[in-house]
């Protein structure tokens, strides 16, 4: 079991409730990692303040002042790298991630996505499960690789779809499920405990060892 806190780094674009909800459970002892960077696309990002609040460093890169995607994420990197980032979160990081970036952080990636992947990736999942009628949505954390939420899943939750439901009484109720995933998938990381098998992810048993996923 490690020792000392497994260090953040958040990419986020809007408001950062998963950030908060990550803030919170580490605040509550529930997850043993602290967040020493939120790194942003966006000046006005509420998350950028929620970070503040919290004693992390807030960092805006604007995407316009690189010439392209590449170099941007570069730039993200090299920001996560200064502050001896072990895991990066993507928190409503409105970006899809260069190959290279990804490959920065190999298996050091995750993301929550409001879906039961592989139904529905990218945008706008919770209007797309209402328009095909599906009886169940969710929300999935995620390793990011070098798809659009393609790569494999830590932790899903099920949220049954209501008649009167609309996208944003559906997204809200999916939110709560992705405040209490996140978290928990950031705690079996930070402990060790994730086993990687290919697409499959398991946790193994409490006790100790190795920090991190362990690929096999």
């Amino acid at each position: 079991m490690r020792s000392v806190p497994l260090v953040l780094g958040v990419l986020a674009s809007g408001r950062g409730s998963n950030l908060q909800a990550i803030l919170d459970a580490i605040e509550a002892g529930r997850c043993p990692a602290r967040v020493a960077v939120v790194v942003s696309d966006r000046k006005d990002a509420p998350a950028l303040d929620r970070a503040r609040q919290a004693g992390a460093k807030a960092v805006h890169l604007d995407p316009r002042a690189h010439p392209d995607r590449v170099a941007f994420d570069e730039a993200v990197a090299d920001v996560l790298d200064r502050h001896a980032v072990e895991l990066v979160c993507l928190a409503g990081y409105m970006r899809v991630l260069s190959v290279e970036f990804v490959r920065r952080f190999p298996g050091r990636i995750l993301n929550v996505h409001p879906a039961l992947l592989p139904a529905f990736p990218g945008l706008h999942a919770q209007r797309r499960a209402l328009e095909h009628g599906v009886k169940v949505a969710g929300a999935t954390v995620h390793f990011v690789d070098a798809g659009v939420d393609t790569g494999p899943i830590v932790l899903q939750s099920a949220v049954p779809i209501l008649d009167d439901d609309t996208e944003d009484t559906l997204a809200a109720r999916i939110l709560v499920e992705e405040h209490r995933l996140y978290p928990e998938a950031i705690r079996l990381y930070a402990e060790g405990r994730l086993l990687v098998a290919g697409r499959r992810v398991s946790a193994k048993p409490r006790g100790d060892g190795p920090q991190g996923a362990e690929a096999r």
